[in-house]
């Protein structure tokens, strides 16, 4: 081990550097579209996504004392969160410029948060988990009240902040409970301690349940859910994108490294909690989305019964006391988690896409005869719908169906049930997308305004549907990636 190997961390200093580059010279940026800025921050993006990437396959490596740990898995989540960000930094760019948003703070704190979310792919300590987790957490508070005259945008950001801190503090104060039973704040050195057997199993248990309940905080999983459809329904759409992009992946992460790569010792009772936290959000998400007429409501509310689903392929770490098919669920859970984070951004694209100076498309009706103003984006949201829902031939289906699999192969009858409780949740969620889809169809258009659209946003809404559809047709390459990350990071 390298106790101090810069090379571990270079994606991170690169991001650091750039961010605080913006923020100067976006001080001498005379444009109002903020060209110069715009652009040096998607450079950097784009040079710290390649980083990433040219790291996927490397040897996990060991740095900052122990602290850091540089493997595939933290470079495959760090490439598509900086993909992520690039994608949300194009569709919000439009937006954000007919409403007083964009300024150099857009750029310098979507940098900003995408370091706190490196910071935690790239954890090995508990406090470095912690710390990269408030860098992100504070960036998006200030992002979600970018727009200070707006005082839906404010109130969003107050609780934003305030359920989000009591958040930290669970998840804080569980961490600490763990330091204070193993002696160690390095995440493999609590998993030699629990293995080890000798140390106090009531404070463990108890510093389990407020790790558990901090995490489901962050991923917004029922009950802890009650912070997100009035942080994407208040909140500028341009903001929600990136709070709905990017972190869902830092929260899976945080979810892989503190419960399996530290607390797999536990694993009998955490994952009994996962699969509460479940089977919970895919109903209440599912059934409460039907009731929406607020578009952002309900991708909200589907953001949290995704968010269930992806939690069933934690479920199966420990079968008949062996973890043979936790590998299996975990890079299903990777899968889903990647692949739906893209599909979501594509949709809030088009509902920024469709909204103008003085009017926000936040609305299920704000689609009525879409299809009869724009056969091409009807198609793209379709085709977001179709994915979302998990219809054939878009990735979405592959993607429940992969951890559909990881649950039935366990053989386990309770498992069975729980995939069959997840299908039929499924199936109650595609009316509301499939709504939608019959909306931008069937209705006619209540707004005749045009569609306008920038090349970059309309080449990147192209790509992003078809992609949608590729990686459901072709779906292996990106599996593999996935189920090669996960494995090599149980490994190191």
């Amino acid at each position: 081990m390298n106790d101090m190997n810069w090379l571990a961390i270079y994606p991170e200093l690169v991001l650091l550097t750039m961010a605080l580059v913006v923020s100067m010279v976006d001080l001498w940026v005379k444009s109002p579209r903020r060209t110069p800025t715009y652009w040096l921050t998607q450079l950097t993006l784009a040079v710290v996504a390649a980083m990433h990437y040219a790291y996927i396959d490397a040897d996990a490596i060991y740095a900052m004392q122990g602290m850091v740990v540089s493997d595939s898995l933290g470079h495959l989540l760090g490439f598509f969160s900086a993909l992520a960000v690039m994608i949300s930094l194009v569709y919000a760019r439009p937006y954000a410029a007919e409403r007083e948003m964009l300024k150099g703070e857009l750029f310098t704190l979507s940098l900003f948060s995408l370091l706190g979310i490196s910071v935690m792919l790239s954890a090995n300590n508990f406090l470095v988990m912690y710390l990269g987790l408030e860098l992100m957490s504070l960036s998006l508070y200030a992002l979600t009240a970018l727009r200070r005259d707006h005082a839906a945008a404010t109130e969003a950001a107050m609780k934003y902040f305030v359920l989000g801190a009591l958040a930290s503090g669970f998840l804080l104060y569980g961490l600490s409970m763990m330091y204070g039973a193993t002696g160690s704040l390095e995440i493999p050195r609590v998993f030699e301690a629990i293995v080890a057997g000798q140390i106090n199993q009531a404070v463990l248990a108890l510093g389990l349940v407020f790790v558990v309940s901090g995490v489901a905080f962050k991923l917004g999983a029922v009950p802890f859910h009650m912070w997100v459809p009035d942080v994407y329904h208040g909140a500028p759409t341009a903001v929600t994108l990136l709070i709905a992009g990017a972190p869902k992946l830092a929260a899976f992460a945080m979810t892989f490294r503190l419960l399996v790569e530290g607390l797999l010792g536990l694993a009998v009772d955490w994952q009994q909690m996962i699969v509460v936290l479940s089977v919970g959000s895919m109903f209440i998400g599912n059934v409460v989305a039907i009731a929406q007429s607020n578009l952002k409501r309900m991708l909200a509310y589907s953001t949290i019964s995704n968010i269930g689903f992806m939690l069933l392929g934690f479920a199966p770490t420990v079968i008949a006391n062996n973890t043979l098919s936790a590998p299996n669920g975990y890079g299903s859970a990777l899968f889903y988690i990647v692949t739906y984070v893209f599909t979501t951004l594509g949709t809030f694209g088009m509902v920024m896409l469709l909204s103008r100076q003085g009017f926000e498309a936040d609305q299920i009706d704000d689609f009525k005869g879409l299809a009869k103003r724009s056969p091409f984006f009807a198609a793209v949201m379709a085709v977001f719908m179709f994915s979302l829902a998990g219809i054939p031939p878009t990735v979405g289906f592959f993607a429940k169906l992969s951890v559909l699999q990881a649950i039935v192969t366990t053989n386990e009858t309770s498992y069975i049930v729980l995939a069959v409780i997840a299908v039929v949740l499924s199936l109650v969620g595609a009316y509301y997308y499939l709504r939608l889809v019959k909306v931008m169809y069937f209705d006619e258009p209540t707004d005749t305004a045009p569609i306008a659209a920038t090349f970059d946003v309309r080449a990147v809404l192209a790509v992003n549907g078809l992609a949608a559809l590729a990686f459901g047709l072709v779906p292996g390459g990106l599996m593999e990636l996935c189920a090669g990350a996960v494995l090599n990071a149980l490994k190191s």
